[in-house]
């Protein structure tokens, strides 16, 4: 580990045992001023609510780039024994988010001391992102008329990828997510008498088996989405066939197209196979957060950055994922581009992690430290990519 970064080491460390959750993210965000002011960086509080916005300026250029970090918990309980897991009941840093927060900070604290750039960089610090509404709140706060930039970029930790890897293309990034609830409503009744009934609970099987041919039999090949059904709620006694029957569950897909045609598949699919079974269903179909879609332009300036300082062998094509990210809103409304930094497999994870894997939500993850001075370097050399210093 990099010396001149041991204190953001401690720093993350201690925002993992203090983990808080969207938008209640005041002691971090505290710290995280505390950061950017040290480093005599420009700060502005409260925005979408905890959020936390540093300015630096550099040259006589009026461009400006936003860089982006998340820093909300999960309600997972932890299930590591280290010193620093977490000590708030049901909540940890699950996905990463301290690191993220010490990565930009040590990113800012390079920037702030060498000013290799020509123009501003603004410092975005998100409340929020696990809930999917962080990125809105604040630009419904003025992010942008705040801050205006030209493009805005994000990063991710990846387990998997090894560390000092990263991945990035232009296109998807990750998917939308959209949620799903369908009650299914029969006739209910005692259960020694099944002729007397309609029965819901066999009604939402068969619905969770037919809605797995969506995506196989209704979709084009060359499109990707997917439907997973991962609840079902019916009844409370052994001896009663239930009124009422309700799956619910997400669907992922890259397109706002393919989201509206797996919507009308669910109506008609739901509806049909519940009047089948002598029941009725209700659908409610909530879009919850956009798909991740990388500007070309922004995309070529981080992959030809890193390939830069890194070099090609570390940096990969991105393949994307189904999980979602709510950065998505604000590439609707500005060029830029999402990247992942690799974490490695958890070898590294200090004594007495838990049994698990070392993956995104899981209550045995934790962030790789090594990342902090390798999040800086990459922040740093998107910013001289992006505003190159005068005489460059």
């Amino acid at each position: 580990m990099n010396d001149d970064f041991a204190d953001l080491v401690a720093l993350r460390r201690d925002i993992h045992a203090h983990p808080e959750m969207a938008f209640a993210e005041v002691r971090t965000a505290k710290a995280v001023a505390a950061g950017l002011e040290a480093c005599g960086i420009e700060v502005h509080r409260g925005i979408g609510g905890t959020g936390v916005v540093g300015v630096l300026r550099a040259g006589s250029s009026t461009r400006a780039i936003g860089l982006r970090a998340d820093m909300d918990a999960l309600p997972i309980s932890e299930s590591n024994q280290f010193p620093h897991a977490s000590l708030h009941a049901g909540c940890m840093h699950a996905c990463g988010h301290d690191g993220h927060v010490a990565m930009l900070l040590a990113g800012a604290r390079t920037l702030a001391t060498t000013r290799r750039f020509d123009g501003t960089v603004y410092f975005i610090f998100q409340p929020g992102e696990e809930s999917g509404h962080g990125a809105q709140a604040m630009i419904e706060d003025g992010l942008f008329e705040r801050f205006p930039m030209e493009a805005v970029y994000a990063a991710h930790n990846w387990p998997g990828l090894p560390v000092g890897a990263f991945a990035v293309s232009s296109g998807p990034a990750m998917a939308a997510c959209n949620e799903i609830t369908i009650e299914i409503r029969g006739k209910g009744g005692h259960a020694a008498l099944p002729d007397q009934v309609s029965d819901p609970v066999l009604a939402a099987s068969a619905i969770v088996q037919a809605l797995q041919s969506i995506v196989s039999r209704n979709l084009p090949p060359a499109e990707s989405a997917a439907v997973s059904i991962t609840t079902l709620a019916a009844g409370d006694s052994l001896h009663v066939t239930p009124e009422t029957a309700t799956i619910a569950g997400t669907v992922r897909t890259y397109s706002p197209a393919v989201t509206d045609a797996i919507e009308k598949h669910i109506v008609r699919i739901a509806t049909g196979v519940a009047e089948g079974y002598g029941c009725t269903a209700s659908i409610d179909f909530e879009r919850n957060c956009a798909a991740t879609i990388n500007h070309s332009g922004p995309a070529e300036i981080v992959a030809t950055a890193l390939t830069s300082y890194f070099g090609s062998e570390n940096v990969k094509p991105m393949s994307p994922a189904m999980t979602a990210e709510d950065f998505a809103y604000m590439l609707e409304r500005n060029p830029g581009c999402y990247f992942w930094i690799g974490n490695g497999e958890g070898h590294e994870r200090a004594e007495g992690h838990g049994l698990g894997p070392c993956t995104l939500h899981n209550p045995s993850y934790d962030f790789d430290d090594r990342l902090i001075p390798i999040g800086a370097a990459a922040w740093t050399a998107i910013v001289q990519r992006a505003l190159p210093p005068l005489g460059l």
